[in-house]
């Protein structure tokens, strides 16, 4: 498959912001991250939803091992800077040792989808969703890629549960205002 121009869905584009963001550090805390989507949930506004996000993002990047911290940031690092094919290796090279960190799945599942190969990507995001059935990002991500592959129903299936786990994703909330008037039409 040939290479992906640049992104064209800005639902996508800001999932991959969403990787760079966080820092990796020590093995996440699932009590904490219970927490945060409580909290994530009951956000009154944008900006609060934006922070406790950011701390989600945290959680989900920390591997646990210094080493796999290194490999994974190196993998989001060639993905920032468009080397798809790197970012692959890399995020490989991490599941390899860290079959459970989710995250790295999630960046890889980025990364195949700017190379291209979609099977792959989708696969990667189904093994995201089975580990973290909460990750926003990857149901965006994967809404992202049913609708760009024509399967719009599922896309819009998968945009709504990512909005209902973050109630406040803008880029999410305006794909799904589209895609329902698309499919289910406009109320008169």
């Amino acid at each position: 498959m040939k290479a992906r121009v640049p992104f064209h869905n800005h639902v996508v584009a800001a999932l991959l912001a969403l990787h760079f963001a966080a820092t990796p550090a020590l093995a996440q805390d699932k009590a904490k991250l219970d927490g945060l989507f409580e909290r994530l949930q009951a956000a009154q506004d944008a900006g609060e939803a934006g922070r406790i996000e950011s701390e989600i993002l945290i959680e989900w990047s920390k591997s646990g091992s210094a080493a796999m911290d290194l490999l994974y940031q190196r993998g989001t690092d060639a993905l920032a800077l468009g080397n798809g094919a790197a970012a692959v290796e890399h995020l490989t090279a991490v599941i390899d040792h860290a079959p459970d960190f989710a995250a790295a799945y999630d960046a890889r599942a980025a990364a195949y989808y700017v190379t291209g190969d979609i099977g792959p990507a989708l696969a990667d995001l189904a093994h995201v969703l089975t580990v973290e059935p909460r990750h926003f990002a990857a149901l965006a991500g994967l809404g992202a890629i049913l609708e760009e592959t024509g399967q719009k129903e599922k896309a819009l299936a998968a945009y709504r549960m990512a909005a209902e786990i973050h109630p406040h994703l803008a880029d999410v909330k305006a794909v799904i205002g589209r895609l329902a008037a698309e499919l289910e039409g406009r109320d008169l």
